[in-house]
């Protein structure tokens, strides 16, 4: 009886408050106001420890879980790799994981590894390398152990290698089936010069070089304590995860510093190149020298660039190509700076053998648009907002946000760069986008690298084409130079 009255009583008083709730309900979704979300950068200072021996730590703990993530980070990589040994640095990364450690062999290591349900992984990127575990917290003392001994003393074991360089030289044998492989090949080649890190390629000869030797000197040079940062996030407290990192990489001797990233040396000369391939879709890259990341007008350049081919279908060159003209599914643009010296502005578009060519003088039309005429406030703004409201995304993973203060860190990244970084886009006004086209975007000093029928690609749409205005022939961007075609295994010139 009580227990009725109590839902009765529960049930008269909801009555009287259901015409107050309704009062306050939107007649539209569209009038629903959001408070405003406010999100400020953390600072990296304030996740930052270092050890005795000065190795910079970052950690941010978090008991959602009860796992750790502990990733050692590493300045040096395929920059460092000998003449003629192009794929050593791969090949090492993979085979510290692969190849067990000097006592236990790679069979065990795995089986252990997957005993403890650790998950690990080693690899080396161009420029920095990187060992990464991840386990329970009370698995951590005897999988840290099993993962320092992997990074400090590999085994790069003979068997496992000859199956990895089996995997790489099948890999070589098929780099010519891809139209897009082709094109990132030789524009590295164009750009940067076969000898220079970001255009050096393996070849069958560089990988049937490689021996365990060779790995464990590579190694040696770039796995110690001299180039070494770390970042943990997980399930632990910082003073006591301080203290078992000092004691755990205590011993490890520190090495010479990786030397300083190389520039290219290699002088890009502007004008048509194609590399005759049989397909139906044709690849087009437009290309010229970039900016480096820490360039004054780094902002300005990203905010033009999202604006011209960098946003998707908010972009000029998507939206042209693409969405009015129908002549390619991908098409846009992007500004890919380098820490170390310019990087790369590329345009780039897939199409149809005959339209080729107009879509090339549309992409070009972009270009000269953008640096005569002013930006519109709409496009304007809707870039802007857009890498106003995305910005808490660079900190979403706690992972991420220390591998971020890591690489910052590194590369002498002004402390203050992200808090400052939506001021900076809010300030870019029209005459900043007009300005930095003109500055940076280079399109007579551009290489345009064609990969299909080229025969077919430089007649254009001449004999489809019912409009004079829009007929086009490769032949208005001027004379167009062959590339030899190569053995994929050796990428030598084959001779016709």
């Amino acid at each position: 009886m009580i227990r009725t009255t109590a839902i009765a009583l529960a049930l008269n008083a909801a009555s009287f408050s259901l015409p107050a709730l309704a009062a306050d309900i939107p007649a539209s979704p569209r009038d629903i106001q959001f408070k405003e979300l406010i999100f400020e950068p953390p600072a990296a200072s304030e996740f930052r420890y270092e050890l005795s021996s000065g190795v910079p730590v970052y950690m941010a703990p978090s008991h959602e879980f009860p796992l750790v993530t502990i990733t050692l980070s590493f300045k040096g990589g395929e920059y460092m790799e000998p003449e003629g040994k192009a794929g050593l640095a791969a090949m090492t990364g993979a085979l510290m994981r692969q190849g067990g450690t000097q006592t236990v062999p790679p069979k065990e290591l795995d089986e252990k590894f997957d005993f403890l349900a650790a998950n690990v992984s080693a690899s080396i990127g161009g420029t920095t390398s990187q060992a990464s575990i991840n386990c329970l917290t009370s698995n951590l003392d005897e999988a840290f152990s099993l993962f320092i001994d992997m990074v400090r003393n590999p085994g790069f074991d003979k068997d496992r290698l000859e199956v990895l360089r089996g995997q790489e030289l099948e890999d070589i044998k098929t780099r010519d089936d891809n139209g897009l492989q082709i094109a990132i090949r030789e524009l590295g080649f164009l750009m940067f010069g076969p000898d220079h890190f970001e255009g050096r390629q393996p070849t069958k000869a560089s990988l049937e070089s490689i021996t365990p030797e060779d790995m464990r000197a590579f190694h040696h040079r770039i796995f110690h304590p001299g180039n070494l940062m770390i970042a943990v996030t997980g399930d632990f407290e910082p003073d006591k995860m301080l203290a078992y990192l000092e004691e755990k990489l205590s011993g490890w001797p520190t090495g010479d510093p990786a030397p300083a990233v190389p520039a290219p040396t290699a002088s890009p000369e502007p004008g048509v190149y194609y590399y005759e391939k049989d397909q139906n879709q044709v690849q087009v890259l437009i290309a010229h020298r970039g900016i480096t990341r820490d360039d004054p007008d780094a902002i300005e350049v990203q905010v033009m660039n999202d604006i011209l081919g960098g946003s998707g279908f908010t972009s000029r060159i998507t939206n042209r190509v693409r969405t009015e003209e129908g002549l390619a599914y991908t098409a846009g643009s992007q500004m890919s700076p380098r820490v170390e010296y310019p990087g790369l502005f590329i345009s780039y578009f897939f199409t149809k053998t005959p339209t080729t060519a107009l879509a090339t003088r549309l992409v070009f039309d972009e270009f000269d648009k953008i640096q005569k005429t002013e930006v519109t406030t709409d496009e304007l703004d809707t870039i802007k907002n857009n890498l106003i409201e995305t910005f808490p995304r660079n900190f979403e993973s706690k992972s991420a946000m220390m591998n971020l203060f890591i690489n910052d860190e590194r590369t002498g990244r002004d402390p203050a760069y992200w808090q400052n970084y939506r001021d900076a886009v809010r300030k870019v006004s029209p005459e900043d986008v007009q300005r930095v086209a003109n500055q940076h975007l280079r399109p007579h000093d551009a290489v345009i690298l064609v990969v299909g029928p080229w025969e077919e690609i430089q007649k254009g749409n001449l004999a489809s084409e019912p409009d004079p205005k829009r007929q086009a022939t490769m032949d208005e961007f001027g004379e167009a130079k062959a590339l030899p075609k190569r053995d994929p295994e050796t990428l030598e010139p084959v001779k016709p």
